[in-house]
């Protein structure tokens, strides 16, 4: 694997620089400079529960009114995203009080239909200037009622915009809903329902350039801050823990070992021989499914490199908050150049493991990770598109994904397989194999595979677990994730401590004769 830098290295630094070029999915101005009564993009983007944020639904999947959609990236379908032009008109300094959008008449089935999204407290999302907005649809009367065939329903149909600027430019915005415009949605019949908006300008001191730190705040407020470097300092306790255990198993006891074993080699000759130095002959004995597992070392390299550029990339500071799809969007395209690596990586270790069928090894590896996740993938979509939500990907997307998985993914996988192939590298033991495997001798319950593995993933786990809620409150929550520094610090623990509990956990299988330890 030391020559895993011969890959050409000039598609990673292609793909990192159109990375840059497209990552910030930008509003129509892109300049975000406006004159007076010049008009600024504004977006509708979704619906859906306020309890459950990942079940979202297109805005003009209630009755509301016409709308025009918008052409959309890569990164924004991936993300969920489906941006419709809003009715609303709201041209930069330009104030406007009580203007009427649209007058309609609610069907019987409209009516129903608002009603049962304002009992599951709907919410709406908007993008104006790429500042994200949000307000209820509408709210639910339960004061001095028990019996819910006694709530009333009602829709807000007024709506004001208050957005503060400076200069030239749209610092913030925030939507209210008027408490006191309301349609009332409790029994079903029609209804006629005038919507109405007011906006209202005010000049602010806030330079462009920290217009998004209040959204990134939330994550950075002190109290927040305390725990992240309190799971730090237990992260770094464990890792010295495990540095002192280590350090007292390969100096005291293997050098107890070596000691034993070179006294005297007659002496060493009429004992019988135990530990780790009993099965010398077969620690390097080629593993089961040597195919299976050079894919798995390609497949887990590319990873590994694709989340050292994501973190490369969030560290300076790409993925800001709601820049919208940029994440997906490097996920895909650094995915795609880097399966280079994955192919040279896996092919390479292929043929040194005296692999023959290394374009299996090859197909293997293109299937290992892409595989599940287009098994995956089939089963969310097709749900997503059972119940009209916004994961659910259009064709043009899927084809999309197909052409670069086509086009760049594959030819790359291959090259780096051809490369990985003749580099003529050979594995090199530092002992002889025996010809005949020695027999593993009865092991205990707690020695075998899963309570192994079970025991390996407790300290990595317990290093990162307060970084996983964090980040799994902002995928699957309302929680904005930003602090990618302190993420970064917890990643290089986790290797550290996976490192050492591999090497820990390693040395005792080999000292108790159990010389399968590839896969483990």
């Amino acid at each position: 694997m030391k020559n895993i830098g011969n890959c050409p290295p000039t598609f990673l630094i292609l793909g990192v620089l159109f990375l840059f070029c497209i990552s910030h999915v930008r509003s129509d101005a892109s300049d975000h400079r406006y004159k007076e009564g010049d008009a600024v993009p504004l977006y509708a983007n979704k619906v859906g529960p306020f309890h459950n944020p990942s079940e979202t639904y297109r805005y003009f999947d209630l009755p509301f009114y016409h709308v025009k959609e918008k052409k959309e990236a890569l990164g924004e379908v991936l993300n969920g995203d489906r941006l419709v032009s809003a009715p609303y008109k709201l041209n930069f300094r330009d104030e406007k009080d009580s203007s009427v959008v649209c007058k309609r008449k609610l069907s019987k089935d409209d009516v129903a239909i608002f009603r049962k999204a304002v009992d599951k407290d709907y919410y709406f999302q908007m993008y104006y200037d790429d500042l994200p907005i949000w307000g209820f649809i509408g709210k639910v009367d339960k004061e001095g009622k028990s019996d819910p065939s006694e709530y009333k329903y009602f829709l807000y149909k007024h709506i004001q915009f208050d957005v503060l600027y400076n200069k030239d430019r749209v610092i913030e915005i925030s939507a209210r809903m008027d408490p006191h415009s309301l349609v009332d949605l409790t029994e079903d019949k029609e209804v006629d329902a005038e919507f109405m908006y007011t906006v209202k300008w005010k000049e602010t001191e806030t330079p462009f350039e920290k217009r998004m730190e209040k959204y990134s705040m939330s994550s950075s407020l002190p109290h927040h801050l305390e725990i992240h470097w309190f799971s730090i300092i237990n992260s770094c306790v464990t890792v010295l823990l495990l540095t002192g255990f280590l350090a007292t198993i390969l100096m005291r006891v293997l050098k107890n070992d070596f000691i034993k074993y070179g006294q005297d080699e007659e002496a060493a000759d009429d004992q019988e021989e135990t530990g780790w130095k009993y099965i010398h002959g077969d620690v390097f004995r080629f593993p089961k499914y040597k195919s299976l597992f050079a894919a798995a070392l390609g497949s887990g390299t590319q990873l590994f490199t694709l989340t050292v550029f994501i973190f490369m990339l969030a560290l300076v500071g790409v993925f800001y908050p709601y820049n919208r799809g940029a994440l997906f969007t490097a996920l895909v395209v650094i995915y795609a150049l880097t399966s280079g690596i994955a192919g040279y990586t896996a092919t390479s270790f292929y043929c040194q493991l005296e692999g023959k069928n290394w374009v299996r090894n090859l197909l293997l590896t293109g299937c290992l990770f892409c595989g599940p996740l287009f098994l995956t993938f089939c089963f969310l979509n097709t749900v997503a598109i059972a119940y009209s939500a916004t994961a659910a990907l259009p064709f043009g997307t899927i084809v999309v994904i197909v052409l670069i998985w086509t086009l760049v993914t594959s030819p790359l996988l291959v090259l780096g397989g051809i490369a990985g192939k003749n580099s003529k590298a050979e594995f090199q033991a530092p002992c002889r194999t025996t010809k005949y495997p020695r027999e593993i001798p009865p092991l205990p319950w707690y020695r075998s595979a899963i309570p192994q593995m079970a025991m390996a993933g407790f300290l990595p786990f317990s290093a990162i677990y307060i970084e996983l809620y964090y980040i799994f409150a902002s995928v699957w929550g309302h929680r904005i994730y930003t602090i990618y520094s302190i993420l970064f610090i917890v990643f290089i623990i986790l290797l550290i401590v996976t490192a050492f509990i591999t090497v820990a956990l390693t040395y005792f299988q080999l000292a108790a004769e159990d010389h399968e330890w590839w896969w483990r």
